[in-house]
């Protein structure tokens, strides 16, 4: 990820808190030491404004900068988010919100991937001051107020992990945990960190793996950020260590499977397009739930907790199912 790329909006810095401000399309961004405030112009030309206390916008905006705008719609809040088109990426506010919607002061703009992400990477570069980690957990971070003040560039770079088969194959992920400067996590220290002993038959040393999950999750140094541990074709399986809330919201466009593999989430559900409430799901250790293709979901973790999330990584399966060819339930009974 680039600090600040030409291709970005970007407007002179505020005199009084020193953020610039940016825009796409006929969307504004500003923020001050408390807020981040998005401007944009209604169907029949009334202005209109949302504002987002900034450290929640900064933590939601890093996952869509890092996650490539993941799969369907990363909403921010109930107002403000993206939807990925992979090619293109909508950016909007009020679209998704049945009241709204209905009311005609929502606005919807489809841009150029690269358009969008030049933006959201300045925007994230220069609205984050230095002491503040929108990957981190609350009690692991500095404050995201006041003017501003330095950068983390670092923090707001790290080089996602993602392996290709399997973490710890030959010429995959890395194991060596104190080589990749990552210590074990405050709260995981009771994890063990022994490694499974494999015996192989010669000649298949490459083919015949296994790795400790718990050990490799619990020195995780970002939370809500899946990161691909095993590709078999388009099955990714993308573990992730969870603390606080899940800073946006998820609308998906495939189904999504959650295993909890330690402690326990809270999820708010609700239908994706309106935002009506579906339902509560409280999973704990153990417990296995799938998010259907028509939902949003957003998670709330009191401790620190081990998710496993199973993702159907397939570019057609989203054309599949808005033509109705593959189920948006994983199961019908």
């Amino acid at each position: 990820m680039n600090a600040v790329t030409d291709s970005a909006q970007v407007s002179a810095a505020d005199a009084t808190h020193g953020y610039q401000r940016f825009a796409l399309g006929g969307f504004t961004f500003r923020r001050d030491e408390y807020f981040a405030h998005i401007g944009w112009t209604t169907r029949d030309g009334k202005p209109m404004s949302h504002t987002m206390d900034v450290g929640n916008f900064l933590r939601a905006l890093m996952r869509d900068v890092a996650w490539g705008f993941f799969y369907g719609t990363v909403s921010f809040d109930s107002v403000v988010g993206t939807h990925n088109h992979y090619k293109t990426v909508d950016l909007f506010a009020g679209s998704f919100n049945g009241t709204m919607k209905e009311a005609g002061v929502d606005r919807l703009e489809n841009l150029p991937t690269d358009e969008i992400r030049a933006t959201f990477e300045a925007m994230l570069d220069d609205w984050t001051n230095e002491g503040f980690d929108p990957f981190a957990a609350p009690q692991e971070t500095g404050s995201p107020y006041g003017r501003k003040h330095g950068d983390n560039r670092e923090k707001i770079t790290r080089a996602r992990e993602l392996a290709t088969r399997c973490v710890g194959l030959k010429g995959d992920l890395d194991l060596r945990s104190d080589e990749r400067g990552a210590p074990v996590n405050r709260a995981f220290a009771d994890v063990p960190q022994e490694q499974p002993e494999l015996h192989p038959e010669p000649g298949f040393e490459d083919e015949v793996h296994a790795f400790n999950l718990f050990g490799f999750l619990s020195r995780s140094q970002v939370t809500w950020n899946p990161s691909f541990t095993s590709v078999v074709k388009h099955s990714y399986m993308c573990p992730t260590t969870e603390e606080h809330i899940l800073p946006i919201m998820h609308g998906n466009d495939r189904v999504e499977w959650f295993f909890q593999m330690c402690d326990e989430i809270h999820w708010d559900c609700a239908d994706k397009n309106t935002g009506k409430p579906l339902a509560r799901v409280i999973m704990k250790a153990g417990d296995m739930a799938a998010m259907p293709a028509y939902c949003r979901h957003q998670g709330y973790s009191p401790k620190r907790s081990m998710l496993l999330v199973w993702e159907n990584g397939s570019p057609s399966l989203v054309y599949e199912i808005q033509k109705g060819e593959s189920p948006e339930v994983p199961v019908k009974f």
